[in-house]
């Protein structure tokens, strides 16, 4: 059971990670009527022992001293927002410090958002000490999270019967930040691309297989497999100049990967991620071949960073008004965006 919250004290909210996605959550939450940030961890030096607004990047201080580790933290609070890694082993760690500490915990972690299917006993035993905390585990973002599983399995209502689903998201890398950039390898070589993969480096996108497993999952379909194909580089034809990289011609502007949940052994499910500099083209769409067909598609894609700080803030009241236990988006209530007091969105009964 949670233990109940006062009907008029604003959600609080600790900080685990202020980079680029802690920062644009924490910028959000500042403009938000209800909720208050009451700590932040970052161990970086540049950031340790700075208020939490003059490393975000806001005009005021926010009187939020940054700390190196979660337990410098001596504060109460309702939720901690954890954005620190892709990974469910380097998570771990840290989202059972925070259970102990009484936090409810929604993490950008990517393989957090299905975590069943990369570690079980990772998975139950964050889910077992959770629920001996009275406290509720989450992971989300934009992607996994929602484009690619959330809203498929929404869509899917609209069908009696589905013979497949193919989804499809293409960035212009452009736009978004040198770590990106990075991380799909753009200007690189194609030797140098594929060494940077062999070293996990270059990861592109993480997050499909676990998509993959909660659509089947939440339509009740059972799986033969899921294959992932290697991540393979896009070659820019010429040279590019936008943002902040130059690709030559013959070299990698970026990533292009696919997997599948296969059925029967061909593929029912399909997603595909493409990351490129340069891209002419950007969309998030949807294919599902049923009774009804449903083509549905977002043009230009949902920009990742400014989505995935509004799906993690919106959360928060869904995350806090859930039972105890390790979550994952199937499970939690049908998402909107939080524009009025955050406190009018919380079940009284909670926390």
């Amino acid at each position: 059971m949670k233990k109940y919250r006062l009907p008029d004290s604003e959600v609080r909210v600790v900080l685990v990670g202020v980079g680029q996605i802690g920062s644009e959550i924490a910028k959000l939450l500042l403009r938000k009527r209800g909720v208050k940030i009451v700590g932040a961890v970052d161990p970086s030096p540049d950031k340790v022992g700075k208020d939490l607004g003059d490393i975000i990047g806001v005009k005021e201080k926010v009187n939020v001293i940054v700390q190196r580790d979660i337990s410098d933290l001596d504060v109460s609070a309702d939720i901690a927002v954890h954005a620190t890694t892709s990974f469910l082993d380097k998570a771990y760690p840290q989202i059972t410090e925070l259970i102990r500490r009484g936090y409810n915990i929604i993490s950008t972690c990517e393989e957090l958002s299905y975590p069943y299917i990369v570690d079980e006993n990772i998975a139950r035993a964050i889910d077992s000490m959770a629920k001996e905390h009275g406290v509720t585990v989450l992971g989300s973002g934009v992607n996994p999270g929602f484009l690619m599983d959330t809203l498929i399995i929404t869509l899917t209502a609209l069908c009696q019967d589905i013979k497949r689903i193919v989804a499809e998201r293409i960035i212009n890398a452009s736009k978004r930040r040198p770590s990106f950039q990075k991380k799909i390898g753009a200007g690189l070589s194609v030797e140098e691309f594929n060494k940077g993969v062999k070293r996990g480096e270059i990861t592109g996108h993480i997050g499909l297989k676990q998509s993959i497993a909660m659509i089947a999952d939440s339509i009740g379909i059972k799986l033969n497999g899921i294959l992932e194909e290697p991540i393979k580089p896009v070659i820019a034809a010429e040279k590019i100049e936008e943002g902040f990289i130059v690709v030559k011609p013959g070299f990698v502007a970026g990533v292009s990967q696919k997997a599948h949940g296969l059925l029967n052994d061909q593929p029912f499910i399909t997603l595909i991620f493409k990351a490129y500099v340069g891209a002419a083209w950007e969309c998030d769409s949807i294919f599902i071949e049923g009774i009804p067909t449903i083509n549905e598609r977002i043009t230009p894609c949902v920009h990742g960073d400014i989505s995935t700080a509004a799906i993690i803030v919106n959360l928060i009241p869904r995350v806090i008004n859930s039972p105890p236990g390790l979550k994952t988006m199937r499970d939690m209530q049908l998402l909107s965006a939080v524009l009025g007091d955050m406190r009018l969105f919380i079940n009284r009964d909670c926390l």
